[in-house]
This record gives structure tokens, sequence and C-alpha cells, in this order.
């Protein structure tokens, strides 16, 4: 006959949640021995449950705060109810990777202390992109100085010296100087946008348009620009778009960046094709190229801004802002890519937009 006031199913159904969660959680008890240790903590540690049963936890995680200020003895010691801090661990193979911890004392019904439980997750890729965004900051910082030298020293020039240049000299300043302002604009105005999609206050400016005239219109823009690179260009719409209601500007924004990136990766011959095509109350945009690929290991980060991969060498914020792009239309970007073979962007957009409140 079952207790008053006690479930069977409560154990097992709190083993279930934990083993569920999607973070490393170990449990100690009030000697620091570890006492479970859930599935998620075994793939972040390279340990087994097993391994490290009944271990002091210092001997397995090897953090680093476990010789200095210990965040499990700090809660079991009563000093801090919660402790929670960014650290390091050393994993079963020696690999040491940054993780966040939150620990807290585990106390019984009557109050008693009985162990601590610390959840912790793994923060290499967070750690990553903060160092990757840093040196993208830096290397557009570095970028923008360059420009503003550049203008700089080129107007000293005119004024010091303007009176003594003949008139092909002065014009080639002056397209020099306007070169560079342009882009320190593009730079500018890169994160300008970026800060405001980072905010949520990016604003699309919805009307009829035609997805076939934008394209068509980029892909004649571009043919110069791909020749001079060693690689063709071609548009493929094979029947006329309907018209759709959209922000023209961002797409042809968003068109662009992603001709830019065939461009940029393609091995300076083969093909880039442009495919429009209708299908149910959508419509899609192909951009393939025969480029060097993207890594599988990549693919699932390279809408991340500041992303930098090995072998795709980066594609900045210019993918992020993309991805927001067509989600602000109510539409979604696919990728598929095989190194050496090439990509093929999808942007797949709704023809009506449900509600002009974006």
């Amino acid at each position: 006959m079952e207790s008053p006031g006690k479930n069977p199913y409560d154990l097992g159904f709190h083993r279930f949640i934990i083993d569920s969660l999607p973070v490393g959680i170990m449990t100690v008890d009030a000697g620091l021995k570890i006492n479970s240790f859930n599935p998620w903590a075994e793939a972040v540690t390279g340990y087994s449950a097993k391994e490290v049963m009944r271990r002091y936890c210092g001997q397995v995680l090897k953090g680093g705060m476990c010789d200095v200020h210990c965040p499990l003895k700090t809660v079991i010691d009563r000093q801090h109810p919660v402790v929670r801090v960014e650290t390091t661990i050393r994993k079963k193979n020696g690999q040491i990777i940054p993780v966040r911890m939150n620990t807290a004392a585990l106390l019984d019904e009557a109050g008693t202390l009985i162990g601590g439980v610390e959840a912790f997750q793994d923060i290499s890729y967070l750690k990553t992109l903060e160092e990757e965004k840093n040196n993208f900051i830096s290397m557009i910082a570095h970028d923008m100085k360059s420009s503003v030298t550049v203008i700089g020293g080129f107007a000293l020039r005119l004024l010091t010296r303007g009176d003594g240049l003949d008139r092909e000299k002065h014009k080639e300043y002056l397209g020099i100087i306007r070169r560079e302002s342009s882009k320190l604009e593009s730079m500018i105005h890169d994160f300008l946008e970026f800060s405001r999609l980072q905010r949520g206050e990016f604003k699309l400016n919805f009307g009829p348009t035609s997805l076939d005239k934008e394209l068509m219109e980029l892909v004649e823009s571009y043919q110069v620009k791909v020749s001079q690179g060693g690689v063709g260009l071609e548009f493929q719409g094979q029947i006329a778009l309907p018209m759709i209601e959209a922000d023209a500007a961002q797409l042809r924004r968003v068109f662009t960046n992603l001709l830019d990136n065939a461009i940029k990766f393609s091995k300076g011959s083969g093909k880039i094709t442009v495919i429009p095509e209708e299908r149910g109350h959508e419509v899609l945009v192909r951009i393939a190229d025969q480029g060097k690929g993207i890594a599988p290991a990549e693919l699932p980060y390279i809408f991340y801004a500041f992303h930098h991969g090995k072998e795709s060498g980066g594609f900045g914020l210019g993918l992020a802002a993309v991805k927001a792009i067509v989600e602000g239309h109510g539409g979604r970007l696919e990728v598929d890519s095989e190194l050496d073979r090439g990509s093929t962007f999808t942007v797949i957009l709704p023809k009506a937009q449900r509600s002009q409140a974006h």
C-alpha cells in the first residue's frame, strides 16, 4: 500500500528530467564525491557516469577554480546559496574547454545539507564567436582608419600642392578620395544596419515588387564584375514571376550579398546561375556556384554574425543580415553545399504578406 503523500513515480520522473536536460548536471555528497552524472555531463567531459561515481569532483573536472575557489565547496560551506561562474574544465582526453557553471547547495526537506549540484555548459563556440567578433571589429576599425588616413592624406596634398598639380593628377586625387569615402560609408552603413537588426528596430517597407525586374537588372550589372574574375553568370528565368509584396531595396541587398559570396568563393572559373521559380504561394530564387563549397561542420553556423570558418574564410556580418531580411519577409533561407563542388543558396519568399506591421 502506498504511503500517504508519496508518489512512487517522483524519483523516476525527476531522473528523466535531469537526464533529458541539454546541460551537464553533476551532484555530489557533502564530502564532494560525485553521486550522479547525467548523459550531457558525459558528452561534455568524455567520462561515463560509471567512471566518475564516488570520485571527488575535482579529480574528474580538474576545473580552473578547483584549487582556488571551488564553487561546490563554496555552496556546501554555506558561504553562498548559489554560485554562477565562467571557468574551465579538463576533458578526459586532456582538452581544456571553457564552461559556464551554476552551482547550488542541496538540502533535504528538513533543510539539512546533503550535498551540491553543478550544472555546466560548454561555451567554446560562444568564446570563439566572441573572439572572432573582437577580431572582426578590430579589422573593420583598422580598415576605417586606413580609409580616413588616405582621405586625409590626399586632401592635404590638394590643399598644399593643388595649384601645382595638373588637371589629370587633380582628378586622380579626387577619385581616390571619393572611392575611399564610399568604402567608409559602406562600412558604417553595415554596422548601423546590423545594430538595428540586433535591437529589433529593423523596418521593411513593403510594396508591389517585380522579382524578375530586380534579378535581371542585378545580373546585368554584375556581368563585368564576374567576367573580370573569370566566372560566368547566367540568369535562368524560364517563366515570368508574379508580383510579390516585398521591400525591393532590401531584397536587392540580399541577392547582392549572395552574389558577392558566390564570386568570392568561386575558383576563378565555373559558372554562377540565378534560378527563379514559382511554387504554390511562394517564390524561390536559387543562386548556385561551382566554387570551393562549405565544410559540413560549418554549415550550421554560417548565418551567425562574425563566423569565420577554416574552410570558408568567413562570411562576416553579411549572411546574418541576409537571414534577418528574408525572415522579416516571412520567408526562409536554405543552403546546400559540398566541398570543392559549390554551394546553392535558396531564398524562399511568400507572394503576399499577412501583415504590414514589421
